[in-house]
Order: C-alpha cells, then sequence, then structure tokens
C-alpha cells in the first residue's frame, strides 16, 4: 500500500518551486550552492535551527534577569544539550553547520548563566537565607 502524502506536501512543493523560480535567479553566485544544499532552505535540516535561535535570544533575555532567579536545572540542561548537539552536527550527514553553530551558541548561553549564578552564589554565601520563599508568602 503506498503512503499517501500529507496535504501540506503539495504547499511546501509549492513553496519551493516558488522559491526556485523568483528567489534563485536573484541570489548572488556564493549563496547559490546553499540554496540547494542537502541541509538549505528548502530542507527541515534548515528551518529546525532557525526556529532554535529562539532558545539564544531567551538565554540573552535572562541576562536581565538577577542571578538568584536562574535556575542552574535549566542552564545546566541548556549547556549540556548544547553541547551534545552541537558535537553531533558534526557526525550526522549531511553536516549541518548551522545546526551546530545554533547550539553552539545554546551551550554558550547556558554556561554565561550558570557562571552567573556561581558567581553570586561564590559572592553572597547566604544567598539560600535570602532568597528562600515561605509557603504563602506570595
Amino acid at each position: 500500500r503506498m503512503h499517501k502524502p500529507h496535504p501540506l506536501s503539495a504547499l511546501y512543493r509549492l513553496l519551493c518551486n516558488t522559491g526556485d523560480r523568483l528567489i534563485y535567479p536573484i541570489l548572488p553566485p556564493f549563496a547559490k550552492p546553499a540554496w540547494n544544499h542537502a541541509a538549505g532552505p528548502k530542507t527541515v535540516f534548515f528551518w529546525a535551527p532557525t526556529i532554535k535561535w529562539a532558545l539564544v535570544g531567551a538565554g540573552l533575555a535572562d541576562l536581565a534577569r538577577p542571578a538568584h532567579k536562574l535556575s542552574p536545572a535549566q542552564n545546566g540542561a541548556l549547556f549540556a544539550t548544547g553541547a551534545i548537539w552541537t558535537r553531533y552536527c558534526f557526525m550526522i550527514h549531511p553536516v549541518n553547520v548551522y545546526l551546530a553553530s545554533v547550539n553552539f551558541f545554546v551551550m554558550l548561553t547556558g554556561l554565561a548563566q550558570l557562571c552567573r549564578i556561581a558567581h553570586y552564589r561564590y559572592t553572597n554565601p547566604d544567598w539560600a537565607r535570602m532568597h528562600h520563599e515561605h509557603p504563602g508568602s506570595h
């Protein structure tokens, strides 16, 4: 039995074909190989990392938050997954440098926040008592 394509597949193909007709001809010569690359903008390998840059943005926005309000577990997870996936991006085929770059920056934002947390806790030895929330104190 044949697999029935998803209805959005036709829309996706239409968008790619339209881009081939309208965008590809006006691309500068250095950008044309990227357009049809196995990890180019006509693949999920391009759009997944594009959306993942929101995590980097959120990490950068957290630079405005006080260090005692940051989560070591969350930022540790961002650091670890960023590091693991950066490495993985060079092991898969096609090698996806774009995905590696976003994961590298996810790792860096996690590391930056972990350093802020560690510095705050080191310079404020009584941080746990200072910021301990009592039940019903909201």
